[in-house]
């Protein structure tokens, strides 16, 4: 059976829309539709089915969905090895700050050593991050959380991220020398969504120490929060590479505020037995290197 049949099949189970997996392959919705009927066919099962608007794979879909990863894998290894060309797609797993303010200069160089490669960023959230890490679903995650994330997977540490509380410019905890837990005492936070990792920590030390606080709102985009911290809506935890632009520009502040509990590791998290492409080996060795040129 043609292996486009399965790369659809793969992009509409990451994607669980139709017409996303269209949109991102380049197809025709009515050619997707096809395809995963044809293959639905072949197996004589039903691979996907709709709760409302939710897509998901049944059963059977998710077994095929593991044998497929292996199988486009073994075919974009050959291709490496047996023609010696570079191509095929290198899919990456991480969390909205690292896809936005980290990861682009590396892309990009990894882009230019390889032009003829495919590579598909995803942004997740932590836990299914590493199962899909886990199921082959993606060949390298990307991590802020304690080292080890995961004591399955192949956890490799790149460098500490520091996590700060930024508020408006003049706010008055800006204004002090250092910080305490107490001083924080019924502040007005904006927060990340509930399965944030440096959200659930961060609340958890205010409320092993007693310290009363109010979340103003609940938001899922990091420049949104931004933006209502700039407005004096309230103050946020974010990592401070999503931050640095309006750092250096004056349009927020950092509260002099540290904790020996919030601290994490920028790790990349590879499958025990995945396959080490040229452009995999390239693009980890720039992230352990920190180096994009």
């Amino acid at each position: 059976m043609d292996l486009t049949y399965f790369r659809t099949f793969r992009e509409v189970a990451r994607r669980k829309s139709f017409t996303r997996a269209a949109e991102e392959l380049g197809y025709a919705q009515s050619s997707v539709t096809m395809q995963i009927q044809k293959l639905e066919r072949e197996y004589g099962v039903p691979l996907f089915e709709r709760f409302g608007r939710q897509l998901r794979l049944t059963p059977p879909g998710e077994g095929l969905l593991k044998l497929a990863v292996q199988m486009l894998e073994l075919y974009d290894q050959s291709k490496e090895r047996i023609a010696q060309q570079v191509s095929g797609t290198l899919t990456i797993g991480t969390i909205d700050s690292l896809a936005a303010y980290y990861l682009p200069p590396f892309l990009q160089q990894l882009k230019l050593l390889y032009p003829g490669l495919n590579i598909q960023l995803i942004a997740d959230n932590e836990s299914s991050l590493l199962a899909k890490v886990q199921e082959g679903d993606y060949d390298i995650g990307l991590l802020l959380d304690r080292y080890p994330a995961d004591t399955y997977l192949n956890c490799i540490q790149v460098r500490d991220e520091p996590l700060v509380i930024v508020a408006p410019v003049h706010h008055p905890l800006t204004q002090l020398g250092s910080v305490q837990l107490e001083d924080l005492q019924h502040s007005e936070f904006i927060v990340t969504e509930g399965s944030c990792l440096y959200r659930n920590m961060f609340e958890k030390v205010l409320k092993d120490h007693g310290i009363v606080f109010r979340i103003g709102f609940e938001l899922g985009n990091l420049e949104t929060i931004k933006h209502c911290v700039m407005t004096g809506l309230g103050i946020a935890l974010l990592p401070r590479i999503a931050v640095e632009t309006e750092l250096a520009l004056g349009k927020l502040a950092v509260i002099p505020f540290s904790h020996p509990e919030l601290r994490f590791d920028l790790q990349l998290l590879l499958h025990p037995k995945k396959w080490m492409s040229q452009p995999l080996d390239a693009f980890i060795s720039m992230l352990t290197d920190g180096k994009t040129s």
